[in-house]
């Protein structure tokens, strides 16, 4: 439940002009305004489940989406049924400027590409079908001008290579492949939440930038609550973080009984050290690794 100064679950990632969402709970046009961010650009919303606390904000920020004029196409991604219960919950947003596309997912995993955004969904364990989401941003290789010079490639050919296409020019067909080194590291974040812990979950989060996972409970003696209502507590979260060892894991989604997560911080630090207790408004930028020849 809402608590004062505490929304409900939501997250925003962005990206060279596009926007993403996963799970729109209660207050989250609030969260989005007080972080200074717009709602206009959001290309996709990703549920993870169709619990209140996920999906009750979402009426509302498409009648607030609409009064900003948007005139594309929102992509909703979520588990079977997601069509049914967006349209049941815009009997109160009846009328918007633009249309919405479905993407349900029926299987363990599913994957969907938008804008730069990798989408991989994987399912998890609560009470109800709940999906992870991980999501990637590649970087390709770098363009390697002493090979295209090399090969003779004309220099109008260069730029439309490096973006991936096949370029004829005077008879002669030049590929990608050509020109372009092996693919670099791209970003790559994990979230998940109202589950159990799974093997999955940190086979997933291997190496990720940021791992944002549920920590409904912190205190220690509360794990058999946490296995009848499927959710985790601090120390069973950190201990997929250890396995999965990313840059950075947040624990978020708290029982409104949790008032103060950082008082139970010291000891899932020593489980995992870089653990944070997540906060409203937090955000975190990230960034490719800058290579040794390359200033970018």
């Amino acid at each position: 439940m809402p608590l004062p100064g505490r929304w409900l679950t939501s997250l925003m990632l962005r990206s060279g002009g596009h926007s993403m969402m996963i799970d729109c709970g209660e207050g989250t046009q609030v969260a989005v305004k007080e972080k200074g961010w717009t709602f206009k650009p959001i290309d996709v919303i990703c549920f993870t489940h169709y619990h209140a606390d996920h999906i009750s904000g979402l009426p509302g920020l498409l009648l607030t989406m609409g009064n900003a004029d948007r005139r594309e196409p929102v992509l909703m991604i979520g588990p079977r049924g997601l069509e049914k219960v967006v349209n049941a919950l815009r009997c109160i947003a009846p009328e918007l400027p633009f249309p919405i596309l479905f993407h349900e997912i029926s299987e363990k995993t599913d994957d969907i590409t938008v804008g730069p955004f990798e989408i991989h969904a994987f399912r998890v364990n609560h009470n109800v079908i709940c999906y992870g989401y991980t999501i990637k941003i590649s970087r390709k290789g770098k363009f390697q001008v002493e090979r295209a010079q090399a090969l003779g490639i004309p220099v109008r050919c260069w730029n439309p290579l490096q973006k991936g296409n096949i370029v004829e020019y005077e008879g002669v067909t030049y590929t990608p492949d050509q020109v372009m080194g092996a693919p670099r590291k791209g970003l790559k974040v994990t979230y998940c939440t109202d589950t159990r812990p799974l093997p999955l979950i940190a086979e997933e989060a291997r190496g990720a930038d940021l791992f944002i996972c549920e920590g409904m409970y912190g205190e220690k003696e509360k794990v058999d609550k946490a296995k009848e209502y499927k959710h985790m507590t601090f120390y069973e979260a950190a201990n997929l973080a250890k396995e999965a060892d990313p840059t950075a894991m947040w624990l978020t989604h708290y029982s409104p009984s949790l008032i103060f997560p950082e008082n139970y911080m010291n000891n899932v630090r020593k489980i995992f050290p870089r653990a944070w207790a997540a906060k409203d408004g937090q955000s975190l930028e990230l960034r490719f690794e800058e290579d040794e020849t390359d200033n970018e």
